[in-house]
């Protein structure tokens, strides 16, 4: 499991890396989640694992259970594609309006020209920090607040694979989208910038469900 990085508010952070594992069946239906082992494995403090416990838990992905922190629900590809069917929805939008905004971009192209320049030597937690910048400046940049939030509680990370093989291929992928994105919404072009993020998200979800069958 990653370690916090900070750049999120802890509590986000905390919910997002529990949802990638439990998206990426880190954690499995049934399997139970204590919140002091989770607070030690994370190197935080009980009070964000256990603000966490409760966003997943209204999510319906986990089930809390008094003073023995929670037992992970059963999802199914229906439950993964309603998730990202909403962050395609609020962030393409939040792309869109960024564009019309006049979002800075240069500072994150020249950081994502560079990644690409080096395809497959990138590192996860060069690969995550950025990631995270891109689609927070967006979110700021919409100038909506009420979308930043929702976006915030939808967020799950990077949908990379387990292996360092499918990881650095989703590096590879996601650095071409997210140049792609920022492009458009340098240019002010705010439909190409929503379609750039649909196609992103939407092969993010496909990382997911090919863990999920039939």
């Amino acid at each position: 499991m990653q370690q916090i990085k900070k750049a999120l508010p802890i509590r986000v952070e905390v919910t997002s890396i529990l949802k990638k594992a439990i998206y990426s069946r880190e954690y499995n239906a049934g399997d139970e989640l204590s919140l002091t082992d989770m607070a030690e494995k994370l190197g935080i403090s009980r009070t964000p694992v256990r603000e966490a416990f409760q966003s997943l838990a209204e999510e319906g992905l986990i089930t809390l259970r008094m003073n023995r922190g929670a037992v992970v629900n059963s999802i199914d590809r229906k439950f993964i594609r309603d998730c990202f069917e909403m962050r395609i929805l609020l962030e393409s939008e939040a792309a869109g309006r960024s564009a019309e905004n006049g979002m800075t971009t240069e500072d994150l192209l020249t950081q994502l020209y560079a990644m690409s320049e080096n395809a497959g030597e990138t590192d996860r937690e060069t690969y995550e920090r950025l990631n995270e910048d891109i689609h927070m400046r967006l979110w700021d940049t919409a100038g909506n607040e009420k979308l930043k939030r929702y976006l915030m509680e939808l967020w799950n990370g990077p949908s990379t694979g387990h292996s360092i093989a499918e990881s650095s291929q989703h590096y590879i992928y996601s650095t071409a989208e997210h140049i792609e994105i920022l492009e458009a919404v340098r240019d002010r072009k705010p439909e190409i910038a929503r379609q750039a993020m649909t196609k992103h998200i939407t092969r993010s979800m496909h990382n997911i469900l090919a863990k999920y069958p039939e």
